[in-house]
Protein backbone atom coordinates (compact mmCIF):
# COMPACT_ATOMS: atom_id res chain seq x y z
CA UNK A 1 0.00 0.00 0.00
CA UNK A 2 0.97 4.11 -0.52
CA UNK A 3 1.68 6.12 1.88
CA UNK A 4 -0.90 8.07 3.33
CA UNK A 5 1.04 10.87 1.74
CA UNK A 6 0.68 9.77 -1.09
CA UNK A 7 -2.22 11.28 -3.13
CA UNK A 8 -4.21 8.65 -4.91
CA UNK A 9 -6.22 9.11 -8.17
CA UNK A 10 -10.30 10.01 -7.44
CA UNK A 11 -12.23 6.79 -8.47
CA UNK A 12 -13.56 7.04 -12.03
CA UNK A 13 -15.23 5.15 -14.68
CA UNK A 14 -12.71 4.35 -16.44
CA UNK A 15 -12.82 0.33 -15.25
CA UNK A 16 -16.59 0.67 -16.19
CA UNK A 17 -16.14 1.71 -19.64
CA UNK A 18 -13.14 -0.10 -20.47
CA UNK A 19 -14.92 -3.16 -19.53
CA UNK A 20 -18.58 -2.50 -19.82
CA UNK A 21 -21.79 -3.70 -20.57
CA UNK A 22 -22.42 -5.54 -24.13
CA UNK A 23 -24.27 -3.05 -26.34
CA UNK A 24 -25.52 -3.41 -29.85
CA UNK A 25 -22.71 -3.46 -31.65
CA UNK A 26 -21.12 -5.73 -29.56
CA UNK A 27 -23.76 -8.53 -30.12
CA UNK A 28 -23.00 -8.30 -33.85
CA UNK A 29 -21.30 -11.73 -35.52
CA UNK A 30 -18.54 -11.99 -37.32
CA UNK A 31 -19.86 -11.85 -40.90
CA UNK A 32 -22.05 -9.00 -40.76
CA UNK A 33 -23.13 -5.94 -39.37
CA UNK A 34 -27.22 -6.23 -40.41
CA UNK A 35 -27.72 -4.41 -37.72
CA UNK A 36 -25.70 -0.96 -39.37
CA UNK A 37 -26.92 -1.44 -42.91
CA UNK A 38 -23.76 -2.54 -44.05
CA UNK A 39 -23.11 -5.72 -45.09
CA UNK A 40 -19.96 -8.09 -45.53
CA UNK A 41 -17.84 -6.59 -42.50
CA UNK A 42 -15.25 -9.19 -42.41
CA UNK A 43 -12.04 -7.78 -44.29
CA UNK A 44 -9.81 -10.37 -45.95
CA UNK A 45 -6.10 -9.72 -44.88
CA UNK A 46 -5.06 -8.37 -48.72
CA UNK A 47 -7.38 -5.21 -48.25
CA UNK A 48 -5.59 -4.43 -44.35
CA UNK A 49 -2.68 -2.95 -45.16
CA UNK A 50 -2.46 0.50 -46.65
CA UNK A 51 1.27 1.62 -48.02
CA UNK A 52 3.33 2.62 -44.82
CA UNK A 53 4.18 6.12 -44.82
CA UNK A 54 6.42 6.02 -41.56
CA UNK A 55 9.86 6.24 -42.90
CA UNK A 56 9.07 9.85 -44.18
CA UNK A 57 6.24 11.06 -42.28
CA UNK A 58 7.70 10.38 -38.39
CA UNK A 59 4.03 10.72 -36.99
CA UNK A 60 1.17 8.83 -35.36
CA UNK A 61 -2.63 8.89 -34.26
CA UNK A 62 -2.61 7.53 -30.87
CA UNK A 63 -6.18 6.53 -29.53
CA UNK A 64 -6.44 5.73 -25.82
CA UNK A 65 -8.66 6.26 -22.64
CA UNK A 66 -8.69 9.10 -20.01
CA UNK A 67 -6.36 8.94 -17.54
CA UNK A 68 -4.52 5.90 -18.94
CA UNK A 69 -1.35 7.20 -19.29
CA UNK A 70 1.63 9.10 -17.19
CA UNK A 71 0.95 12.97 -16.39
CA UNK A 72 2.59 15.42 -14.81
CA UNK A 73 1.65 18.44 -12.51
CA UNK A 74 1.44 20.67 -16.08
CA UNK A 75 -0.24 17.94 -18.02
CA UNK A 76 2.24 16.89 -19.92
CA UNK A 77 3.07 13.20 -20.66
CA UNK A 78 6.53 12.75 -19.82
CA UNK A 79 6.99 8.59 -21.57
CA UNK A 80 5.10 9.95 -24.41
CA UNK A 81 7.36 13.25 -24.38
CA UNK A 82 10.46 11.23 -23.94
CA UNK A 83 9.33 9.07 -27.02
CA UNK A 84 9.60 11.62 -29.66
CA UNK A 85 12.75 13.29 -28.44
CA UNK A 86 14.29 9.74 -28.64
CA UNK A 87 12.61 8.55 -32.49
CA UNK A 88 12.28 12.06 -33.75
CA UNK A 89 8.18 10.70 -34.18
CA UNK A 90 5.32 13.20 -33.03
CA UNK A 91 2.53 11.65 -31.45
CA UNK A 92 -0.99 12.81 -31.98
CA UNK A 93 -2.53 11.78 -28.26
CA UNK A 94 -6.41 11.46 -27.72
CA UNK A 95 -7.56 10.65 -25.24
CA UNK A 96 -11.56 9.08 -26.85
CA UNK A 97 -12.19 6.03 -25.99
CA UNK A 98 -15.16 6.47 -23.14
CA UNK A 99 -16.46 3.21 -23.89
CA UNK A 100 -15.95 -0.11 -25.72
CA UNK A 101 -19.41 -0.38 -27.82
CA UNK A 102 -19.21 3.35 -28.40
CA UNK A 103 -16.12 3.41 -30.12
CA UNK A 104 -16.79 0.29 -31.59
CA UNK A 105 -19.55 1.83 -33.23
CA UNK A 106 -17.44 4.85 -34.48
CA UNK A 107 -15.44 3.26 -35.76
CA UNK A 108 -16.80 0.24 -37.60
CA UNK A 109 -18.02 2.44 -40.83
CA UNK A 110 -14.98 2.96 -41.85
CA UNK A 111 -12.82 0.09 -41.21
CA UNK A 112 -15.74 -2.14 -42.76
CA UNK A 113 -15.52 0.36 -46.10
CA UNK A 114 -11.94 0.16 -46.23
CA UNK A 115 -10.87 3.45 -45.18
CA UNK A 116 -8.07 5.19 -43.50
CA UNK A 117 -9.25 5.37 -39.90
CA UNK A 118 -7.52 8.00 -38.35
CA UNK A 119 -5.33 6.74 -36.42
CA UNK A 120 -2.47 4.29 -35.95
CA UNK A 121 -2.77 3.09 -32.45
CA UNK A 122 -6.35 2.05 -29.96
CA UNK A 123 -6.49 0.24 -27.02
CA UNK A 124 -9.33 -1.57 -26.46
CA UNK A 125 -11.19 -4.38 -23.60
CA UNK A 126 -9.21 -8.00 -25.16
CA UNK A 127 -13.05 -9.06 -25.18
CA UNK A 128 -13.89 -6.55 -27.48
CA UNK A 129 -10.66 -7.34 -28.95
CA UNK A 130 -11.32 -10.10 -29.93
CA UNK A 131 -14.43 -8.71 -32.23
CA UNK A 132 -11.99 -6.67 -34.10
CA UNK A 133 -9.72 -10.20 -35.09
CA UNK A 134 -12.42 -12.09 -35.79
CA UNK A 135 -13.69 -9.04 -38.00
CA UNK A 136 -10.46 -9.04 -39.46
CA UNK A 137 -10.23 -5.09 -38.59
CA UNK A 138 -7.17 -5.26 -37.44
CA UNK A 139 -3.17 -5.50 -39.18
CA UNK A 140 -0.78 -8.21 -37.90
CA UNK A 141 2.24 -6.47 -36.06
CA UNK A 142 5.78 -7.74 -37.73
CA UNK A 143 7.36 -8.90 -34.00
CA UNK A 144 10.71 -8.04 -36.10
CA UNK A 145 9.88 -4.32 -34.98
CA UNK A 146 8.66 -5.89 -30.98
CA UNK A 147 12.29 -7.05 -29.56
CA UNK A 148 11.41 -5.73 -26.24
CA UNK A 149 7.72 -7.36 -26.67
CA UNK A 150 9.19 -10.46 -27.27
CA UNK A 151 11.57 -10.44 -24.44
CA UNK A 152 9.68 -8.66 -21.85
CA UNK A 153 5.70 -9.28 -22.56
CA UNK A 154 4.55 -10.84 -18.86
CA UNK A 155 3.97 -14.90 -19.84
CA UNK A 156 0.23 -15.04 -18.62
CA UNK A 157 -0.58 -12.58 -21.21
CA UNK A 158 1.27 -14.11 -24.32
CA UNK A 159 -1.63 -15.98 -25.94
CA UNK A 160 -4.99 -15.46 -25.69
CA UNK A 161 -7.38 -17.52 -27.29
CA UNK A 162 -8.58 -14.51 -29.39
CA UNK A 163 -5.22 -14.08 -30.27
CA UNK A 164 -2.38 -16.81 -29.87
CA UNK A 165 1.04 -15.51 -29.81
CA UNK A 166 -0.17 -11.92 -29.70
CA UNK A 167 0.29 -11.08 -33.37
CA UNK A 168 -2.40 -8.56 -33.95
CA UNK A 169 -2.69 -6.98 -30.13
CA UNK A 170 -0.26 -6.55 -27.44
CA UNK A 171 -1.26 -5.41 -23.38
CA UNK A 172 -1.19 -2.05 -22.57
CA UNK A 173 -2.04 -2.72 -18.92
CA UNK A 174 -3.86 -5.60 -17.35
CA UNK A 175 -6.62 -6.32 -14.27
CA UNK A 176 -8.12 -8.98 -12.38
CA UNK A 177 -11.50 -9.37 -11.70
CA UNK A 178 -11.76 -10.82 -7.98
CA UNK A 179 -14.01 -9.85 -4.57
CA UNK A 180 -13.53 -7.03 -2.52
CA UNK A 181 -15.37 -6.49 0.96
CA UNK A 182 -14.96 -4.34 4.22
CA UNK A 183 -12.94 -6.51 6.31
CA UNK A 184 -14.55 -4.60 9.80
CA UNK A 185 -18.06 -4.40 8.78
CA UNK A 186 -17.99 -8.21 7.69
CA UNK A 187 -15.66 -9.41 10.63
CA UNK A 188 -14.42 -12.12 9.03
CA UNK A 189 -11.97 -13.05 5.90
CA UNK A 190 -13.65 -13.91 2.05
CA UNK A 191 -11.67 -16.38 0.20
CA UNK A 192 -14.06 -17.85 -2.32
CA UNK A 193 -16.77 -16.42 -4.60
CA UNK A 194 -18.62 -19.21 -3.28
CA UNK A 195 -18.46 -17.10 0.15
CA UNK A 196 -20.62 -14.50 -1.01
CA UNK A 197 -23.62 -16.17 -0.78
CA UNK A 198 -23.29 -16.50 3.20
CA UNK A 199 -26.51 -16.12 4.51
CA UNK A 200 -25.28 -12.58 6.86
CA UNK A 201 -24.42 -10.68 3.68
CA UNK A 202 -28.55 -11.29 2.12
CA UNK A 203 -29.04 -7.37 0.42
CA UNK A 204 -25.40 -6.96 1.13
CA UNK A 205 -23.24 -8.27 -2.41
CA UNK A 206 -23.43 -6.42 -5.77
CA UNK A 207 -22.46 -8.38 -8.79
CA UNK A 208 -21.32 -6.85 -12.32
CA UNK A 209 -24.30 -6.08 -14.55
CA UNK A 210 -22.08 -7.69 -17.94
CA UNK A 211 -22.10 -10.64 -18.85
CA UNK A 212 -18.39 -10.68 -19.98
CA UNK A 213 -17.33 -8.29 -16.69
CA UNK A 214 -19.46 -11.53 -13.84
CA UNK A 215 -19.62 -14.81 -15.89
CA UNK A 216 -15.58 -15.39 -15.84
CA UNK A 217 -15.31 -15.39 -11.90
CA UNK A 218 -19.24 -16.97 -11.39
CA UNK A 219 -17.52 -20.14 -13.15
CA UNK A 220 -14.74 -20.22 -11.51
CA UNK A 221 -16.32 -20.59 -8.67
CA UNK A 222 -18.34 -23.76 -9.97
CA UNK A 223 -15.03 -25.14 -10.74
CA UNK A 224 -15.36 -24.70 -14.58
CA UNK A 225 -12.06 -24.12 -16.90
CA UNK A 226 -12.92 -20.60 -18.12
CA UNK A 227 -10.22 -21.06 -20.78
CA UNK A 228 -12.48 -23.72 -22.76
CA UNK A 229 -16.12 -23.17 -20.80
CA UNK A 230 -19.15 -24.30 -22.81
CA UNK A 231 -22.61 -23.20 -22.57
CA UNK A 232 -23.56 -25.76 -19.59
CA UNK A 233 -21.50 -23.80 -17.21
CA UNK A 234 -22.07 -20.38 -18.26
CA UNK A 235 -26.17 -21.75 -17.59
CA UNK A 236 -25.57 -23.29 -14.07
CA UNK A 237 -23.71 -20.07 -13.25
CA UNK A 238 -26.63 -17.91 -14.22
CA UNK A 239 -29.02 -20.27 -12.70
CA UNK A 240 -27.03 -19.81 -9.25
CA UNK A 241 -27.46 -16.01 -10.06
CA UNK A 242 -30.66 -16.53 -10.68
CA UNK A 243 -31.55 -17.90 -7.32
CA UNK A 244 -29.90 -15.51 -5.18
CA UNK A 245 -31.44 -12.98 -6.94
CA UNK A 246 -35.14 -14.60 -6.37
CA UNK A 247 -33.84 -15.00 -2.76
CA UNK A 248 -32.68 -10.87 -2.48
CA UNK A 249 -29.26 -11.82 -1.58
CA UNK A 250 -28.01 -9.62 -4.42
CA UNK A 251 -28.44 -6.14 -3.52
CA UNK A 252 -27.92 -4.80 -7.18
CA UNK A 253 -25.70 -5.29 -10.45
CA UNK A 254 -23.30 -2.44 -10.73
CA UNK A 255 -21.28 -0.70 -13.53
CA UNK A 256 -18.19 0.80 -11.77
CA UNK A 257 -20.29 2.30 -8.85
CA UNK A 258 -20.02 -0.93 -7.21
CA UNK A 259 -16.73 1.66 -5.43
CA UNK A 260 -19.71 3.77 -4.03
CA UNK A 261 -22.19 1.09 -2.41
CA UNK A 262 -18.87 -0.41 -0.83
CA UNK A 263 -17.29 3.06 0.49
CA UNK A 264 -20.69 3.71 1.55
CA UNK A 265 -21.34 0.45 3.46
CA UNK A 266 -24.53 -0.14 1.40
CA UNK A 267 -22.38 -3.44 0.27
CA UNK A 268 -19.83 -5.26 2.31
CA UNK A 269 -19.14 -7.44 -0.41
CA UNK A 270 -18.78 -7.66 -4.43
CA UNK A 271 -17.27 -8.17 -7.44
CA UNK A 272 -14.34 -6.04 -8.19
CA UNK A 273 -11.62 -4.98 -10.27
CA UNK A 274 -7.84 -4.99 -8.76
CA UNK A 275 -7.30 -1.70 -10.36
CA UNK A 276 -9.66 0.08 -8.26
CA UNK A 277 -8.93 -1.74 -5.14
CA UNK A 278 -5.83 -0.44 -5.09
CA UNK A 279 -7.77 3.56 -4.73
CA UNK A 280 -10.29 1.81 -2.25
CA UNK A 281 -8.11 0.08 0.07
CA UNK A 282 -5.61 3.48 -0.18
CA UNK A 283 -8.59 5.69 1.37
CA UNK A 284 -9.68 2.88 3.48
CA UNK A 285 -7.50 0.30 4.91
CA UNK A 286 -10.53 -1.82 6.19
CA UNK A 287 -11.30 -2.72 2.26
CA UNK A 288 -9.28 -5.92 1.04
CA UNK A 289 -9.21 -7.63 -2.11
CA UNK A 290 -8.87 -11.34 -2.77
CA UNK A 291 -8.24 -13.51 -5.83
CA UNK A 292 -10.89 -16.70 -4.20
CA UNK A 293 -8.89 -19.80 -3.78
CA UNK A 294 -10.44 -21.39 -6.61
CA UNK A 295 -9.23 -18.47 -9.25
CA UNK A 296 -9.66 -14.97 -10.64
CA UNK A 297 -10.19 -13.84 -13.91
CA UNK A 298 -7.13 -11.70 -15.52
CA UNK A 299 -7.74 -10.11 -18.14
CA UNK A 300 -5.85 -7.00 -20.13
CA UNK A 301 -6.27 -4.17 -22.25
CA UNK A 302 -4.49 -4.20 -25.33
CA UNK A 303 -2.93 -2.12 -28.20
CA UNK A 304 -3.79 -2.35 -31.63
CA UNK A 305 -3.19 -1.20 -34.80
CA UNK A 306 -6.45 -0.96 -36.84
CA UNK A 307 -6.32 -1.58 -40.78
CA UNK A 308 -5.27 0.55 -43.28
CA UNK A 309 -3.27 2.94 -40.82
CA UNK A 310 -0.41 4.76 -42.63
CA UNK A 311 2.37 4.78 -39.78
CA UNK A 312 2.15 1.01 -38.56
CA UNK A 313 6.38 1.06 -38.21
CA UNK A 314 5.66 4.14 -36.02
CA UNK A 315 2.80 2.85 -33.96
CA UNK A 316 5.30 -0.26 -33.51
CA UNK A 317 8.00 1.63 -32.24
CA UNK A 318 6.00 3.36 -29.62
CA UNK A 319 4.65 -0.17 -28.70
CA UNK A 320 7.73 -1.69 -28.23
CA UNK A 321 8.88 1.52 -26.54
CA UNK A 322 6.75 0.77 -23.72
CA UNK A 323 8.06 -2.68 -22.77
CA UNK A 324 11.25 -1.40 -21.74
CA UNK A 325 11.46 -1.81 -18.37
CA UNK A 326 12.08 1.31 -17.16
CA UNK A 327 9.12 3.01 -19.31
CA UNK A 328 6.34 0.42 -18.11
CA UNK A 329 7.39 1.20 -14.45
CA UNK A 330 6.80 4.91 -14.80
CA UNK A 331 3.51 4.23 -16.27
CA UNK A 332 2.79 1.62 -13.62
CA UNK A 333 3.25 3.80 -11.31
CA UNK A 334 0.70 6.66 -12.66
CA UNK A 335 -1.58 4.10 -13.71
CA UNK A 336 -1.13 1.68 -11.22
CA UNK A 337 -2.68 -1.40 -12.89
CA UNK A 338 -1.37 -4.55 -13.27
CA UNK A 339 2.08 -4.33 -15.37
CA UNK A 340 2.40 -6.41 -18.29
CA UNK A 341 6.13 -5.96 -17.93
CA UNK A 342 7.14 -7.95 -14.70
CA UNK A 343 10.72 -6.92 -14.68
CA UNK A 344 9.47 -3.43 -14.17
CA UNK A 345 8.92 -4.21 -11.00
CA UNK A 346 12.80 -4.50 -9.67
CA UNK A 347 12.72 -0.72 -11.71
CA UNK A 348 10.44 0.33 -8.99
CA UNK A 349 12.03 -1.38 -6.45
CA UNK A 350 15.59 -0.13 -6.97
CA UNK A 351 14.33 3.41 -7.49
CA UNK A 352 15.34 5.10 -4.13
CA UNK A 353 11.55 6.63 -4.05
CA UNK A 354 9.79 5.14 -1.18
CA UNK A 355 6.49 5.21 -2.91
CA UNK A 356 7.59 3.44 -6.06
CA UNK A 357 9.74 0.76 -3.59
CA UNK A 358 6.35 0.19 -2.15
CA UNK A 359 4.16 0.35 -4.90
CA UNK A 360 6.52 -2.65 -6.32
CA UNK A 361 5.31 -4.88 -3.30
CA UNK A 362 1.87 -3.92 -4.45
CA UNK A 363 0.68 -7.54 -5.54
CA UNK A 364 -2.56 -5.60 -7.33
CA UNK A 365 0.61 -4.23 -9.33
CA UNK A 366 2.78 -7.04 -9.64
CA UNK A 367 1.28 -10.30 -8.57
CA UNK A 368 3.24 -12.79 -6.50
CA UNK A 369 3.37 -16.33 -7.61
CA UNK A 370 0.95 -17.98 -5.55
CA UNK A 371 -1.84 -15.44 -6.91
CA UNK A 372 -0.31 -15.99 -10.44
CA UNK A 373 -1.40 -19.69 -9.72
CA UNK A 374 -4.70 -18.49 -9.38
CA UNK A 375 -5.51 -16.58 -12.25
CA UNK A 376 -7.10 -18.07 -15.16
CA UNK A 377 -7.90 -16.28 -18.56
CA UNK A 378 -11.63 -16.54 -20.13
CA UNK A 379 -12.08 -17.42 -23.49
CA UNK A 380 -14.34 -15.27 -24.65
CA UNK A 381 -18.17 -15.18 -25.86
CA UNK A 382 -18.33 -16.63 -29.45
CA UNK A 383 -20.74 -14.38 -31.90
CA UNK A 384 -23.33 -17.16 -32.02
CA UNK A 385 -23.45 -17.91 -28.00
CA UNK A 386 -23.62 -14.53 -27.27
CA UNK A 387 -27.26 -13.80 -28.33
CA UNK A 388 -28.95 -16.49 -26.35
CA UNK A 389 -26.60 -15.95 -23.25
CA UNK A 390 -27.29 -12.56 -23.08
CA UNK A 391 -30.62 -12.68 -23.49
CA UNK A 392 -30.37 -15.00 -20.15
CA UNK A 393 -28.37 -12.78 -18.13
CA UNK A 394 -30.18 -9.87 -19.40
CA UNK A 395 -33.40 -10.99 -17.74
CA UNK A 396 -31.71 -11.87 -14.73
CA UNK A 397 -29.85 -8.70 -14.64
CA UNK A 398 -32.81 -6.77 -15.41
CA UNK A 399 -30.38 -4.71 -17.98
Amino acid sequence: MRSSSTPTRPLDSRALRRRSLLGGAALLGAGTLTGCGIPSAYVDEDRRSAPDRSEGDRRLAFSNWTQYIDTDDQGRRPTLDAFSEKTGIAVTYTEDINDNDEFFGKISPVLTQGSDPGRDLMVVSDWMAGRYVSLGWVQAMDRANLPNVTAQLDPQLANPAFDPGRRRSVPWQSGITGIAYNRRTLGRELKSTADLWAPDLKGRVTLFAGLDEALGLLMLSQGADVAAWGTDDAHRAMDLVQKMVDGGHVRRFTGNDYTSDLASGAAVACQAYSGDAVQLTASNPDIAFVVPEEGGELWAESLMIPNRAVHKRNAEQLIDYYYQPEVAAELAAAVQYICPVPAAQKVLADSGDKDKAELAENPLVFPTEDMRARLRTMRDVTSAERPGLHKVWGRITGV
